[in-house]
């Protein structure tokens, strides 16, 4: 192999970040089968960063054993964001793969999102989740904050909820962080230039535990987090830079 040949090959791997608080019981199955399923020569490591939890995830997760296996664990509960932002701070391949911790996306997706990624566009990958799992009352919610988001950011997403997306790491650090973030990377993706593209992803029913979300929770957040971000896509300037001769 050459160094060319080589170079290119590291730029398709990933680095897997699972953001997770206490998913005992899910987090740990979701890591082995991403292990066992996703092909050496495209799956660097995984790395999941746990919030804080307060059950026995963390221990879990390091009786696995697993040599590409990282573990990071917050001090404090900061949120899913500073989970991912953390992740993918730390993460040592220059494409990123997020997944939620609950273990309700396939791991076994990623390949078809990461096929669908380009250096020249799309730079983000996001899943759309068919025939979805949960509630009645989550999937009609999801619809209805879907509808509106897309309407005032004009983002083009149809499942901004879905924790399963392909991205550039060296973009996404770029963004600007807030609590809440990962909610609008599509969003941010697109206002600093990037372009986005979706795929088809499987959902699964949660195992064990149950969601840490509820959808008069996620109102109350995302009201004032779509404003922000309206404010910031609304602001953002993207320049060329030419070196002058």
């Amino acid at each position: 192999m050459t160094e060319a040949t080589s170079s290119s090959a590291r730029n398709r791997m990933i680095s897997l970040v699972i953001p997770a608080y206490n998913e005992a019981g899910n987090i740990e199955a979701l890591v082995q089968e991403a292990l066992d399923l996703m092909p050496a020569d495209l799956l660097g490591e995984v790395i999941v960063v746990d919030d804080c939890s307060t059950d026995d995830s963390v221990a879990r997760l390091l009786a696995l054993g697993a040599p590409r296996l990282r573990v990071l664990r917050h001090a404090s509960n900061s949120g899913q964001s500073a989970s991912v932002r953390n992740g993918v701070a730390a993460a040592r391949y220059p494409l990123i793969a997020t997944l939620d911790g609950d273990g309700q996306n396939p791991p076994g997706d990623i390949p078809a999102l990461v096929a669908a990624y380009d250096p020249e566009g799309p730079q983000l990958v996001g899943g759309v989740r068919e025939k979805r799992r949960d509630t009645w009352s989550k999937r009609t919610a999801s619809r209805l904050a879907n509808g509106l988001r897309r309407r005032i950011l004009n983002d083009d997403c149809p499942d901004t909820g879905c924790g399963l997306k392909v991205f550039e790491r060296d973009r996404h650090l770029a963004l600007p962080f807030f609590h809440g973030q990962h909610r609008y990377l599509p969003a941010l993706f697109r206002a600093y230039g990037a372009t986005t593209a979706y795929v088809p992803i499987g959902d699964r029913a949660r195992r064990h535990g149950a969601s840490k979300y509820t959808n008069w929770k996620r109102g109350l957040q995302g009201v004032p987090d779509l404003m922000g971000v309206r404010w910031l896509v609304l602001r953002a300037r993207v320049a060329r830079i030419e070196e002058a001769q």
